[in-house]
């Protein structure tokens, strides 16, 4: 089969791997226009389009309904995954088997932008992968196949993201067979239906007044992207890593303890032990690290 893959994130790169590999044909990927990032804005590729021109893979960057339709032309199918653009009626008809979509969640759960945060940030302890048929409207086509993934306690967004994208590539042979076969993909249910929005930066604000679980879940939703913050004196600060605190203190919401060179920090319920951290225009160290720079005294509290 002749297959296009539309993707940016590097949670393609384990299918493209696969599909290079296998017995298809890629037919060329397709990305989104390179974009200015970082404090310098320079110009920079997408993961996926820095990908494939190290491997000297063709690729098109269309900016507009009419450069996808070049774009996709001569595909029997295309693979989908975490694109970013919106695909038109015109864009999806214009391949043999149509477009899917390899979505990192348990459809019609968590439709929507942010799957994997929405889900470890709600304490799931199961997510999973749905490979379905892109139809007009958001995450609600025909689903080819679905895996469910057990979320380890400890996982960030970045880590369970990683997981799904190699259950996800494996799954597409599969599908690529049942479509060969002729098999019609199922309905999605209309019970479970949810949602799940992309995440802002405000909402990403540590809450210190709700309970620890609810707290350290958010330091794992949010890792990497945005980043759950906080604030110390007037400056930001980024929590990357944190655990709910067996031991014994007894500390006020936000409230700061350092006992033996650890950093613990007072929430509605338990206090939780802050492990890693990004300062303000610095790079991301451990807690005991900030504390030797903080010059902490008794009474301080994160904002």
């Amino acid at each position: 089969m002749i297959v296009a893959v539309a993707a940016t994130a590097d949670v393609a790169i384990p299918t493209l791997e696969w599909l290079t590999k296998s017995e298809h044909q890629l037919l060329r990927v397709i990305t989104t226009p390179d974009s200015k990032t970082g404090r310098g804005k320079v110009i920079t590729p997408s993961p996926v389009s820095a990908w494939a021109d190290a491997r000297n893979l063709e690729v098109m960057k269309p900016d507009s309904p009419e450069e996808m339709m070049i774009a996709f032309k001569g595909a029997d199918i295309v693979l989908a995954i975490a694109y970013g653009r919106i695909l038109t009626k015109e864009v999806l008809d214009i391949s043999k088997h149509g477009f899917l979509n390899l979505h990192f969640s348990l459809l019609p759960a968590y439709r929507g932008a942010a799957p994997v945060q929405r889900s470890i940030l709600n304490g799931d302890v199961k997510t999973g992968i749905s490979i379905f048929k892109i139809d007009e409207n958001l995450d609600t086509g025909p689903i080819y196949i679905q895996k469910e993934f057990e979320i380890p306690e400890n996982y960030t967004t970045q880590e369970v993201l990683r997981d799904l994208s190699d259950l996800g590539a494996s799954s597409f042979h599969t599908v690529l067979k049942m479509i060969e076969q002729g098999i019609i993909p199922i309905v999605q249910s209309a019970e479970g239906v949810s949602f799940a929005p992309k995440i802002t930066k405000e909402e990403a604000k540590i809450d210190w007044k709700l309970p620890a679980k609810r707290i350290t879940d958010s330091v794992r939703a949010f890792t990497p992207n945005p980043g759950a913050w906080t604030s110390h004196k007037g400056l930001i600060l980024k929590i990357t890593e944190a655990a709910r605190n067996s031991t014994d203190q007894k500390l006020q919401p936000g409230a700061l303890a350092v006992v033996e060179k650890k950093l613990f920090v007072g929430t509605a319920t338990e206090s939780i032990e802050i492990r890693r951290i990004v300062p303000a225009g610095k790079k991301e160290m451990s807690a005991s690290d900030w504390i030797n720079g903080a010059r902490l005294v008794e009474g301080e509290v994160f904002g």
